[in-house]
């Protein structure tokens, strides 16, 4: 006999899952959520009418609240499978004519068991039993009974399939959801199989709706302690999709005998052709100059295509797709339309010969006419032609420090700050003695990318070149945390202008507002090429404060030679630099300029 306090346990499992579905009715919108809210309703409706069969007294009386709780039992199995598929991004089979199909048979269950007066389909007879003082319905299966037993255990073992990938999966949270439904259908289910097949001594009740109540409980602690609707996998399925239609490059996939197994749309559009006729054709025929690409890696020089709207030039990289036995079944083509990078190259190029040579020969011709009637007249208008000769030439040279540090800023190798900072201010010093630098801080053998070089170069410039006070200084401070390396210039100087810093933020220039030079461009633009950030602040009570904030880069591997090797700063007498033991000292030196530049 069935010993347990079925009453009880009934209760329980009714206030559990009416829990359980007002937390997944909330989540509603979620992926999921209203198939589960279905099935827990189907449970509740279970429960409810195996409650009011045990309470009625005739034949007829349970007889109908045992036909009323087949639609809770054949609900919960449709709402498993479509919970299951949805939940897990496949909602593609969530679609009316789906579940329409999926539901005929439990529709006919419902059908036959209303009207199982009439037939012997579903039950071959009922009778009521009477023991220990109990009065229960005891009932002889007929053939559909059989149907739909055997219907609803491959509904749930079908549901269970997509969730047993993710039980495996890398995510804990999904793993300890999966986990969780996978325990609130398995315990009822289990149940099911043992009682229909005469394992569990019940007395003739159908124990599944009381392991609701362990349902209920896996799927609350699914709702709450993992974030069910929180987290969900649905997008993992449509996100390769996604990336490989919306995707700028064109890909084309080939399988082992060189046939298109599928290109997205910006291929087609690439290659010319209709994705529908060019799927199953030959790569060869499809993919220009086929013949050239590589089995794995990248094609040597560029591939051209001729279109509709000119002449396109891509970079290729073919891709392996390998399969659980480690054997290639197939490539990526991938395409990258290189043609107006070319292009800005190609205008770099012309600008960089320009800045480099053009206006250098100009300036020069300039500088040394305006020399000439220096000489002979010693005018002021003579005298501001050869300064604004030597400002072009400047600029001239800060164009060209630009277009070198975007073409190889990108491949900098790493070197160390020590060596770096000394570089920057041997040149500062050389060429305004008369500004006194002092630096603080340690590197503690930190490396940066060499792109730092044109930053302090343009730093300490704009500080030194600027700062008409009666006592010049500037002072760098140096700090590292591991991760990062900052450095830190502050000078008692004029200051940046407010506006000036305005553009630097912003990021452009506009008519009406523009900087005064490309040197603070170079400092902000270096810095983001090194992935760093850069801040300006004003000094007190004169002057500018720049931070500058970059990663630490890792050493150069032994036996590479660094660009600017870690050594003590030697001071000069000639220069009138005072020697220093370490690099981390105050020094400073008075004398001639030998030299101007303006950032």
């Amino acid at each position: 006999m069935f010993s347990f306090p079925v009453i009880p346990l009934l209760f329980a499992s009714v206030i559990v899952g009416m829990t359980a579905a007002l937390l997944a009715w909330r989540e509603r919108y979620e992926p999921g959520s209203i198939p589960l809210f279905v099935l827990l309703v189907g449970q509740i409706w279970w429960s409810v009418s195996l409650l009011f069969q045990l309470q009625a007294t005739t034949v007829s009386a349970k007889a109908f609240w045992v036909n009323m709780s087949w639609v809770g039992v054949v609900a919960i199995p449709v709402a498993w499978l479509f919970f299951a598929l949805e939940y897990t991004g496949r909602d593609q089979y969530v679609r009316t004519r789906y579940v329409g199909l999926v539901s005929v048979v439990p529709l006919a269950t419902v059908w036959l068991a209303m009207t199982s007066q009439f037939h012997d389909l579903l039950y071959l007879e009922m009778t009521l039993v009477e023991s220990a003082g109990t009065v229960r319905i005891n009932y002889v299966a007929g053939p559909w009974y059989w149907i739909i037993a055997g219907y609803t255990y491959f509904l749930g073992v079908l549901g269970s399939i997509p969730l047993l990938e993710l039980v495996w999966s890398e995510t804990t949270e999904f793993r300890g959801q999966s986990s969780a439904v996978l325990i609130g259908t398995v315990v009822p289910w289990l149940t099911s199989v043992l009682y229909v097949a005469g394992v569990l001594p019940t007395g003739g009740v159908d124990p599944t709706p009381i392991a609701f109540a362990v349902s209920g409980v896996a799927y609350l602690g699914g709702l709450t302690r993992f974030r069910l609707f929180g987290t969900n996998p649905s997008p993992n399925r449509h996100a390769p999709e996604l990336l490989f239609e919306e995707m700028s490059q064109g890909a084309v996939v080939v399988d082992s005998n060189d046939y298109v197994v599928e290109l997205n749309e910006e291929a087609a559009r690439i290659l010319g052709v209709e994705r529908s006729a060019a799927a199953g054709g030959s790569g060869t025929e499809i993919v220009p100059e086929y013949h050239r690409l590589p089995e794995d890696g990248e094609l040597s020089g560029y591939l051209t295509i001729e279109r509709d709207d000119g002449t396109r030039k891509y970079d290729v990289t073919v891709s392996e797709i390998t399969n659980a036995y480690d054997r290639v079944i197939g490539r990526v083509i991938s395409l990258h339309d290189v043609t107006d990078y070319l292009r800005q190259q190609q205008r770099l190029e012309v600008l960089n010969r320009v800045l480099r040579h053009n206006i250098r020969t100009e300036t020069n011709v300039i500088a040394g006419y305006a020399g000439l009637l220096t000489d002979e007249h010693d005018s002021k208008e003579a005298r501001v032609i050869e300064r604004r000769a030597e400002r072009l030439e400047e600029i001239g040279e800060k164009g060209r420090e630009i277009l070198e540090l975007f073409e190889n800023g990108e491949k900098a190798d790493p070197v160390p700050v020590e060596g770096l900072l000394e570089e920057c201010l041997a040149e500062v010093r050389e060429a305004h003695p008369h500004v006194t630098i002092e630096i603080d801080g340690s590197t503690d053998g930190a490396y940066v990318s060499s792109v730092l070089e044109v930053v302090c170069e343009n730093l300490l410039e704009n500080a030194a070149e600027h700062n008409l006070s009666d006592d010049p200084r500037a002072e760098i401070t140096v700090e590292t945390d591991g991760d990062h390396v900052t450095i830190t210039v502050a000078d008692n100087g004029p200051g940046i202008d407010e506006y000036e810093r305005k553009v630097l933020e912003r990021g452009t220039e506009t008519k009406l507002e523009h900087g005064s030079g490309l040197g603070l461009w170079l400092v902000k633009w270096g810095t983001e090429i090194a992935g760093g950030r850069v801040e300006f602040a004003e000094n007190e009570p004169t002057g500018a404060i720049v931070t500058v904030e970059v990663p630490a880069e890792p050493a150069p591997e032994p036996g590479r030679l660094s660009r600017f090797p870690a050594r003590a700063l030697e001071g000069t007498a000639a220069s009138g630099v005072p020697s220093t033991q370490s690099l981390f000292g105050s020094a400073s030196g008075r004398g001639q300029s030998t030299r101007s530049r303006n950032p």
